[in-house]
């Protein structure tokens, strides 16, 4: 007979997986129609779930919309802080490296392709009518900016370089554009190949804007 711990075990185990799923269904939902026009029942067509084991997890729609929005903020704070931190480890800046090169590689771990693009939309668009909401969405976007500032100055100390703007300012115009690039991305229909050229094309501009080879000292 099973012991009530390891029944309790199951059980957890079990709601987790149900709620992990019907918040990667609905991650796809929200992204392909939009939260207005995403039902419940379709959210639960989609995780192969009854409109029971919804409601057993979440009390409505945007209780589960907010809560998906946590998740994704969290992951990717959690994916570019690993990034960075796998980039910053010793020796790993390549000296042949270029310098917009260093910065795709850290901003890669967000994602870029059109579901994420369009479920980010909708999370930035939820942000600016819902001031809660947005106290949220903001924080989360400063954590991934701050986490650029420190890749910024390691770049600029490892490689003899100086920022013609301060190293915050220049992290929020890189993390900008690249969610830009994204957005017009994923408008345009471009693939996975012409949507990484056009980031490095205008990423390399920015970066070359904001980063300056330093004087070298006369001996």
């Amino acid at each position: 007979m099973t012991d009530p711990e390891t029944q309790n075990l199951h059980s957890r185990r079990s709601r987790e997986s149900t709620r992990a799923r019907l918040l990667d269904a609905a991650a796809e939902v929200f992204a392909e129609v939009g939260l207005g026009e995403a039902s419940v029942e379709r959210i639960c067509e989609r995780a192969g779930f009854t409109r029971g084991a919804f409601y057993s997890n979440f009390a409505s729609k945007d209780e589960m919309f907010l809560e998906l929005a946590t998740v994704v903020a969290r992951e990717r704070v959690r994916a570019v802080r690993a990034r960075i931190e796998e980039i910053s480890a010793a020796g790993d800046f390549n000296p042949q490296d270029t310098d917009v090169r260093v910065i795709i590689r850290a901003l890669d771990v967000v994602g870029d392709d059109r579901p994420s693009t369009l479920l980010m939309s909708e999370i930035s668009i939820r942000a600016m009518r819902d001031a809660e909401f947005a106290a949220a969405y903001l924080a989360q976007t400063g954590e991934v900016v701050e986490e650029i500032v420190q890749l910024i100055d390691d770049i600029v100390e490892s490689k003899n370089l100086e920022l013609r703007v301060p190293s915050h300012d220049a992290a929020r115009i890189i993390v900008g554009v690249w969610g830009d690039i994204s957005a017009r991305s994923a408008m345009s229909g471009l693939d996975s190949e012409e949507m990484a050229a056009l980031r490095t094309r205008e990423l390399g501009q920015i970066v070359d804007l904001v980063l300056v080879r330093r004087a070298q000292s006369s001996a």
